[in-house]
This record gives C-alpha cells, sequence and structure tokens, in this order.
C-alpha cells in the first residue's frame, strides 16, 4: 500500500509541474493576441472552445450527479471571478507585479487552510510557501506601488487560494471528467457575461481574423484550459491544496525558460535566484510527505507490539 500511494503522489506532482508548464508556455500567445483582440473576448473564446473539447474527451464517461453539478458551478464560478479580477488588475498594473501580486495565493492558501478549516499545516509548508513568494518577488519586482490595479489583483490572489482550496476538498478522485466539464461550462458563462456586459462597451464577440491566430487560442484552450482543468482537478483529489499552491508557483519559472528559450530573452541574475528559490520551496513540499509518512513508524517501534494489533470487530 505505501508504495501506491508513493506512486500516486508523484503522478499528481507531476501533473501540477506539467500544468504549470502549459501555463508558462502561454506568455507569449496571450501577450500578441491581446493586441488585437480585447481580453474578455479572449476569453470568453478560449473557455467556450475548452468546454466543447472537454465535452469530446469525456463522451459517456460522465458522471453527473447533482454533487459534481453544485461543486462544479461553485468552482468555476470562483475560477471565472478571478480570471475578471486579474485581467482588470492587469489593465491598470505591470505584468511582472501582477505575476507577482498573482502568486500570492501560495501563501494564502495555507492560510485559509488554517483559518478557515482549523486544519494544521506543516511548517515544512509554511517555509515553502514563504521561501516561493520571496522566489516570486525576486523573478517578477522591479519596483511597486499599491493602487487599484494591485488591489483588484490581490483580490484576484485571495479568489484563486479558495478555488484551490475548495478544490482539494470537493474533487473526487473518480470524477476529475466530469467535475473539470462543468467548471469550464461555468467559467465561459461567467467570461461571456462580462464580454458582453452593457456597460462595457461591447460590440459583441469579436473572433480571430487570422488562421495563425486560431491556432494559437485552441492552444490556449485545449492545452492551456482543458487539460490543465483535468489534470489539476484530478491531482487536487490526491494532494494537500497548500503543497498544490507551491508546486503551481512553478508557472512564472517555467514562463521565464520559455521567454529564454523562444523569446530570445537573456537568461538574469533575478531570473536564476528566483527560479532556484521556487525550486527550493516545491522541493521542501516535496519532502514534507515522506517526513510525515516516517514519523508514524518511528512512533511504532516504542509501542509494543500487543498495544499495535488491531482490534477485532
Amino acid at each position: 500500500m505505501p508504495t501506491t500511494r508513493t506512486r500516486t503522489d508523484w503522478l499528481a506532482f507531476t501533473a501540477l509541474l506539467l500544468m504549470a508548464a502549459a501555463w508558462g508556455s502561454t506568455f507569449f500567445m496571450i501577450k500578441d493576441l491581446l493586441t488585437r483582440l480585447p481580453v474578455t473576448d479572449l476569453l470568453a473564446l478560449r473557455f467556450g472552445l475548452a468546454t466543447l473539447a472537454l465535452g469530446a474527451i469525456t463522451g459517456r464517461q460522465l458522471r453527473m450527479s447533482r454533487r459534481t453539478l453544485v461543486a462544479g458551478s461553485l468552482l468555476g464560478l470562483l475560477y471565472g471571478v478571478a480570471q475578471i479580477l486579474q485581467t482588470v488588475g492587469l489593465a491598470h498594473t505591470s505584468a511582472s507585479v501582477s505575476g507577482f501580486i498573482t502568486g500570492l495565493y501560495v501563501v494564502a492558501t495555507p492560510l485559509l487552510t488554517a483559518l478557515v478549516l482549523h486544519t494544521r499545516v506543516s511548517p515544512t509548508t509554511w517555509l515553502a510557501a514563504l521561501l516561493a513568494t520571496a522566489g516570486l518577488g525576486v523573478l517578477s519586482l522591479n519596483g511597486f506601488s499599491v493602487g487599484y490595479g494591485e488591489l483588484m489583483t490581490l483580490l484576484s490572489a485571495l479568489v484563486y487560494a479558495v478555488h484551490i482550496l475548495a478544490l482539494g476538498r470537493l474533487s473526487e478522485a473518480g470524477a476529475a471528467l466530469s467535475l473539470s466539464l462543468v467548471q469550464m461550462a461555468v467559467i465561459t458563462v461567467v467570461c461571456l457575461v462580462a464580454a458582453l456586459w452593457p456597460g462595457g462597451g461591447s460590440r459583441g464577440l469579436e473572433l480571430p481574423a487570422s488562421g495563425h491566430d486560431w491556432l494559437q487560442v485552441l492552444y490556449l484552450a485545449v492545452v492551456a484550459s482543458a487539460l490543465t482543468m483535468v489534470a489539476q482537478t484530478w491531482a487536487q483529489a490526491r494532494i494537500e491544496a497548500s503543497r498544490a499552491a507551491v508546486v503551481m508557483a512553478m508557472e512564472p519559472v517555467w514562463a521565464a525558460a520559455f521567454a529564454v528559450a523562444l523569446g530570445g530573452e537573456l537568461v538574469t541574475a533575478r531570473m536564476v535566484v528566483g527560479g532556484l528559490a521556487i525550486l527550493a520551496a516545491m522541493y521542501l513540499v516535496e519532502l514534507a510527505p515522506q517526513w510525515s509518512r516516517r514519523r508514524p513508524a518511528s512512533d511504532e517501534t516504542s509501542v509494543p507490539a500487543a498495544a499495535r494489533r488491531a482490534p477485532e470487530v
């Protein structure tokens, strides 16, 4: 049994790491597409196509219980609102500051776990969260001031943290596809309402004008939305929310790596120091479950064998 548990834990960690890589790979595409498409229109199109893709993938594997519909609707609403808040904030602050503040969900997640759920968060996880936040700051910040954009982005980070926490509580091992589909559909509705909101000066949903733009949108929809949502939902049914948040903080590290590899950017000392800090944090949260598994075994050795025997039922 311990071997199976360790293997599943490793797969969940890998799924979150690949998800962060997919998110990190989208920075160039989104930056390029936003020169031709309104933000909310791109979000609505992205998640709408992702919903269709997930529907095609799931097919007959759907298990739409009432619990799945309610949980997926709540999770989708949270994620959709976070997307809108982050987008509004990004319009009033720099991308680097937005990335750092959004990444504060790494600290907000264990904080909410302790305050709201009254669940003990290990010192190792706290240390990893603070180390990841420091790494995000080194990687992203070049000056910082608090204004409307920063406050909106901070709100989005808190909502993302609530989503991570809720997903960890509501996700089920056998219902990842169905729960992901419901989430994606609700996110689409939230973004579509924002795109078509009368007070926002909308002129209808604008679509990409070239085949190249459509390919980028399809990548965002299928790989960076549909598949990553399934990966996150599946993984968070098997890994604690606080640990998941630290692993997901690898997104800006991946973004920097893609910027160097594909965007022609130079490697800087800040990239190296910030990236290493986040990698160290991720290493810490992966050591935490191993230490916790060893502790009961060492405690058992001091207990007489008769006392360790399972009671008869």
